[in-house]
């Protein structure tokens, strides 16, 4: 890993609504990744599948021809942003691996416009709106950081920011961020008491994983109503929200529902002072967490 002042590091998130043309999503996008590198950031984080629709609410053949290998058209677009601007950049990939396997992956670009590593999506949803499992094989690279010029980047997608296990397992192998690409929102029917309820435990899960692991978590989500394709339902109404926390939890800068480009400030040398105030990992009882390999415990001891 290239040497790097971890004490300041800004970084910033891109929260836009999907475009109905995609040349005009990429235009959009781009234009905001200039944006955040002129106010100063080093680490850019782009939302799940951020050049085009969520394909996922419906099964549908046609979307695997939206695939792409990696390397590819967007991690070359992307590398050559990151190179031209000196920044580090990851974003989101419908991974064609193979005819009939495919992934969502995360890629990151390193600021030299090197393709510095990838993440395929572990955990994968299959609810109503959300049929990922028609599209994406499970991920088998395993819960590891990429290194960066601006450190060691814990990625993961969506769905996996619900697991504490996936954001320990980052942390344990040494992430020295946690950074989420999202698309996740209300079913537009949903009463305003279920949306806060919903975006509650949003919010609340990935604080934890920051508190737990004492590392900045950064997540960045899709804004914006997106229609249901096959009309079956009222589609999903995107609720953004992308915020990043310190490692105590503490909010350092929250989107709300409409498109932003949201930038902070994060002062990394905390994480230690607060990983020897807080010192969960020396407490972690490893004897004792053979449960956790189990699906479900159906005889539990008495």
């Amino acid at each position: 890993m290239r040497e790097a002042n971890t004490k300041n590091l800004r970084v910033a998130m891109v929260q836009h609504a999907w475009g109905i043309h995609t040349e005009n999503t990429i235009r959009h996008l781009n234009q905001n990744i200039c944006n955040a590198a002129s106010e100063g950031a080093q680490l850019i984080l782009l939302q799940e599948m951020h050049d085009s629709r969520y394909f996922c609410q419906v099964e549908e053949l046609a979307c695997f021809d939206t695939a792409e290998p990696i390397p590819g058209p967007t991690t070359e677009r992307l590398g050559q942003l990151a190179a031209d601007l000196q920044v580090v950049i990851v974003g989101s990939v419908f991974e064609k691996r193979s005819p009939g396997l495919y992934h969502n992956t995360a890629v990151v670009m390193d600021a030299d416009g090197s393709l510095a590593g990838s993440y395929r999506k572990m955990h994968i949803p299959d609810d109503p709106g959300y049929y990922e499992k028609f599209y994406f094989a499970p991920g088998d690279k395993g819960f590891r950081p990429i290194d960066t010029a601006v450190g060691r980047l814990g990625v993961m997608v969506c769905w996996d920011q619900w697991f504490p296990e996936a954001a320990r397992c980052m942390a344990l192998a040494g992430a020295e961020l946690l950074l989420y690409p999202t698309a996740i929102g209300w079913n537009p029917e949903d009463d305003d008491l279920e949306r806060f309820r919903q975006l509650d435990a949003w919010l609340t899960i990935q604080r934890a994983h920051a508190i737990a692991n004492g590392v900045p978590l950064l997540v960045c989500n899709r804004v914006g109503a997106e229609p249901d394709p096959s009309r079956h339902t009222d589609g999903i109404l995107f609720w953004g929200h992308s915020f990043v926390c310190g490692p105590q939890g503490e909010m350092l800068a929250r989107a709300g529902e409409t498109e932003s480009l949201l930038l902070a400030d994060i002062d990394m040398n905390r994480c230690e002072t607060v990983r020897n105030a807080w010192p969960f990992f020396r407490d972690r009882r490893i004897d004792a967490y053979d449960g956790l390999k189990m699906r479900f415990d159906d005889k539990p001891s008495r």
